[in-house]
């Protein structure tokens, strides 16, 4: 008990320190910046799974952007700590804040005006603790590729207007009841396609319980297995952790990594 009361201190004073927020996103190998997502205020988590914040954080600024997203496209979501500051020289978000990352897409009638908590959403992409082998989790692959988490759009939905909710669930402090940080964005695209499929969703709130093996559990007991929250991913599967070490090299060429924001929706042809 005392070693966890330390482990959950330390925790809180580094991670204290180090929240950070999804801010850009890439169309493949097109860097679209911030021009379609919904920036929050702040770089401060989200706790309450029962509040309307949960689907797409507190007031964020509003987009009058929409990036252009074709069905079965790469796409990929971008963490950082401070806003503008892509440099791969800091770490995504603190060391600390070992949980998953989690992709939900939400279909609406206008992406601009869509209101998250209202909407119906369906999971696309999950990665959580990927080694047990010393435990290696979604927020370590973040810090090692700058921020970068790329997922693949289905490819059968429902062209039109979708919501993009990105998501990371820090668990440093999730020991005790309402300990879980939420760091969330969403964003607002529009998918180009041919597809009719319409996915089964959940509501944010309602999708998490604050009980949830998930959100709710010691990490410094050790942590062999591990149940990512919400429902299963549309037409994927989770990655099973594997028992020696992960390897720890960046997919992402950091050396490509952009310095600058851009805030015009680029075209994809």
């Amino acid at each position: 008990m005392i070693t966890f009361f330390v482990s959950l201190l330390t925790s809180f004073a580094i991670g204290a320190l180090a929240h950070a927020t999804w801010q850009e996103l890439w169309l493949g190998d097109v860097d679209a910046g911030s021009s379609c997502v919904r920036l929050p205020l702040s770089n401060v988590p989200l706790t309450n799974v029962s509040s309307t914040d949960i689907a797409c954080n507190v007031n964020p600024s509003s987009s009058s952007g929409v990036c252009p997203v074709k069905a079965g496209s790469q796409v990929t979501v971008e963490m950082h700590q401070q806003p503008n500051d892509r440099s791969c020289a800091n770490d995504a978000i603190g060391e600390v804040h070992y949980g998953p990352v989690i992709i939900y897409m939400a279909k609406v009638s206008d992406a601009t005006t869509a209101v998250g908590s209202t909407v119906g959403w369906f999971k696309v992409s999950q990665t959580g603790l990927l080694s047990n082998n010393w435990n290696y989790w979604a927020n370590q692959v973040l810090n090692d590729n700058c921020g970068h988490y790329t997922f693949t759009i289905p490819a059968d939905i429902e062209p039109g207007d979708y919501l993009l909710r990105a998501e990371e669930i820090a668990l440093h402090l999730a020991g005790v009841p309402n300990g879980a940080q939420f760091y969330v964005s969403c964003y607002q695209i529009r998918v180009i396609g041919s597809g009719s499929a319409s996915p089964s969703t959940v509501k944010f709130p309602g999708a998490y319980a604050s009980t949830d093996p998930g959100l709710y559990i010691n990490l410094y007991n050790g942590v062999t297995n591990y149940r990512i929250p919400g429902p299963t991913p549309y037409g994927t599967t989770s990655v099973v952790p594997a028992t020696t070490v992960w390897p720890t090299t960046a997919t992402w060429n950091t050396a490509l990594q952009p310095s600058t924001v851009p805030t015009i929706v680029p075209t994809v042809t």
